[in-house]
């Protein structure tokens, strides 16, 4: 696996799907392009949102959580 998606959020692996929309939705706006003003914005914004679009489908969230205890 190439990064935690739950660490990358800052929330549980136990997280509601409210959990990790909220987190989402707050690095989303702190990350921005068009907001921020690091030159590393537009790719910390498609890493958090990657991590945003496969914790919350249920199946593919699914899916991480199993790679994620199988390569512990």
């Amino acid at each position: 696996m190439r990064e935690n998606y739950y660490h990358l959020l800052g929330i549980a692996p136990s997280a509601s799907a409210d959990e990790v929309k909220r987190a989402y939705r707050k690095l989303a706006k702190q990350n921005h392009p068009d907001i921020s003003p690091s030159p590393h914005a537009a790719q910390q914004f498609v890493r958090i949102t990657e991590a945003y679009d496969t914790l919350s489908d249920p199946s593919r969230r699914a899916v991480y959580d199993y790679k994620l205890r199988r390569d512990r």
